[in-house]
């Protein structure tokens, strides 16, 4: 198994936003996003049903905030759905926590949104 950074010429980052294969393969990835100078956004994490709940998940994104780190950002923060339990178990069993919903998610009542001090390793302060 690989995980490997891409950017924007990659075909596969293009086409899937990919950073996980498996024998050439792509089976999961995610990216970030600059959301202002202090901030990341975590965004289109995603492993295949095949391959989950071996820990992939939790690796991609241990690997997307080790990034972030080496970019100079301090907090991490995503957007997900209530719904999607194993995706909230993931990002809580990390260090995120609940804070209100930001920019176009505000209003999004389906939309769950959370955070991560990057620095300290300390979950974020809401908001």
């Amino acid at each position: 198994m690989k995980f490997q950074r891409t950017d924007g010429k990659n075909k596969d980052f293009i086409e899937n936003c990919s950073v996980v294969y498996e024998e050439n393969q792509v089976i999961g990835g995610g990216a970030i996003r600059r959301h202002d100078d202090e901030t990341i956004e975590l965004k289109r994490v995603f492993v295949h049903t095949e391959y989950q709940g071996q820990g992939i998940g939790s690796r991609l994104v241990s690997l997307l905030m080790e990034w972030a780190i080496e970019l100079g950002y301090k907090k991490m923060v995503l957007e997900t759905g209530e719904l999607l339990a194993e995706s909230c178990a993931v990002y809580k069993k990390l260090g995120f926590q609940v804070i209100p919903n930001y920019g176009p998610y505000e209003d999004m009542r389906e939309s769950l949104c959370m955070a991560k001090d990057l620095k300290s390793g300390r979950r974020a302060d809401a908001g």
